[in-house]
């Protein structure tokens, strides 16, 4: 057993004189690889659908008569309806910073913030309770 110490020390000396230290992986640290700002689509609440389909059902009325007037009714309710959800989520969307990581395990995650966090490119990080902290 003293044989078998002693072997295991004259190891970790050799070790630790080259310089060669193995370190523990740590699957929740990693690089940033990529940060990047893009336009994150809003939501619609419903209120663009209603509007613009009551605007464009009105505006519709006022073509035509008889049986071109209600073609035109219902087009123009359908049309306004469509265009104003598309208006609504287009006025509801914002600007996103993200943060892309490679962590060490492999995976790439991202993180999203409503404003600029400083990380660059190359600054290694850890993942604490889904949050970047830098490392």
């Amino acid at each position: 057993m003293r044989q078998l110490n002693g072997i295991l020390a004259s190891i970790a000396v050799a070790v630790l004189a080259s310089g060669n230290i193995a370190y523990a992986a740590c699957p929740n640290c990693g690089k940033v690889t990529n940060v990047r700002t893009v336009k994150q689509k809003g939501e619609g609440t419903g209120l663009g659908l209603i509007a613009g389909g009551v605007l464009g059902g009105v505006l519709g009325n006022q073509v035509g008569g008889g049986r071109g007037r209600d073609l035109a009714t219902v087009a123009g309710a359908a049309g306004g309806a469509y265009a104003g959800h598309q208006t609504e989520k287009n006025m509801r969307s914002k600007m996103v910073h993200q943060v892309v990581v490679r962590l060490e395990s492999g995976k790439t995650r991202t993180f999203s913030y409503g404003s600029e966090v400083g990380y660059q490119i190359g600054d290694h990080i850890k993942v604490v309770n889904n949050r970047l902290v830098r490392n």
